[in-house]
């Protein structure tokens, strides 16, 4: 997987994080990421996670389901042409 990043300014500050921290840009990418969902989570109070959740499965809810689909081995080699 892979991300492409065409603003300057971003590559730049990704860039001056990884050097900063000593890793490589990845793993700087990754880091900030992860502690930006912490403060995220910190910041949305019990009902507001409740109603993210509510809505997270109203909408799986949804989907059409179809049981004749077997989800397994065979069906992801199919997928991927293995």
């Amino acid at each position: 997987m892979a991300f492409h990043v065409r603003d300057p300014e971003t590559d730049r500050i990704v860039r001056q994080l990884a050097a900063t921290k000593g890793t490589s840009i990845t793993e700087a990418i990754r880091a900030a990421c992860d502690e930006a969902l912490k403060n995220a989570a910190k910041t949305m109070t019990k009902e507001e996670r409740h109603a993210r959740m509510r809505a997270i499965r109203e909408e799986l809810a949804r989907l059409p389901q179809d049981d004749s689909v077997v989800i397994d081995k065979a069906f992801f080699d199919a997928l991927y042409e293995d």
